[in-house]
């Protein structure tokens, strides 16, 4: 049995991709132990790659609970596919800008997962990453990312992404420090802040994102 492929994408930069990867990660492993998580970066920037290692360097090489990988180009499919046969899921952190990288990693996924910050220049952004992904005849979600507590524009782009068609994880992730200050040590807001918001936002995202993937389990 071949393991779900999850591809992070988005064409503008800042939307939080790499953090969106590590927390639905580790959020995946929370929710059912006995889960096999891969991750997969596919970004020059290399961002995972440094959480990952700063992950190693403080829990140890086997308390990780993550498989990392790198991969550029076409080798990106052909790495996650690889992933897949031994994994029950693989993330894929892509780089913006770039078709070039990101093509490869929206081909190998079973879904695209598109972050995006809740302002409408952000959504008009996330329209050509929509795009890739129905050129390669994949599925995919936005995942609204950033949210200001009672932010004024998140009614706007709700509004703006119910006329656009676009599908959506109704959970949000706020914007929060907890978030930013748990990647810098290598870990996310369920390890160092477990009964805070930022760690129930996750869970409930990767509820959403399981119920999406199997909506007759």
């Amino acid at each position: 049995m071949t393991g779900t492929i999850l591809t992070i994408a988005q064409q503008k930069g800042g939307s939080g991709k790499t953090t969106v990867t590590t927390h639905l990660a580790l959020g995946l492993a929370h929710a059912d132990p006995r889960l096999r998580i891969a991750i997969l970066d596919v970004d020059p920037q290399g961002s995972l790659g440094t959480w990952y290692e700063a992950r190693e360097a403080r829990l140890g090489e086997a308390a990780t609970g993550l498989t990392l990988r790198t991969a550029s180009g076409w080798g990106a499919r052909r790495e996650a596919r690889g992933l897949a046969r031994d994994h029950d899921f693989v993330l894929i952190d892509t780089p913006p800008k770039t078709d070039v990288d990101a093509r490869p990693a929206i081909d190998a996924a079973d879904l695209v997962i598109v972050p995006v910050q809740p302002t409408l220049v952000d959504l008009w952004a996330t329209g050509q990453t929509f795009e890739m992904a129905r050129r390669e005849d994949k599925a995919a979600v936005l995942v609204l990312n950033r949210v200001p507590p009672r932010a004024a524009l998140t009614g706007d782009v709700s509004e703006a992404i119910a006329s656009s068609g676009f599908a959506r994880l109704d959970p949000v992730l706020g914007n929060r420090t907890a978030f930013a200050a748990s990647m810098g040590q290598g870990l996310t807001a369920l390890e160092t802040d477990p009964r805070g918001k930022a760690a129930s936002e996750v869970l409930a995202l990767v509820a959403a994102l399981r119920r999406h993937l199997n909506p007759a389990g």
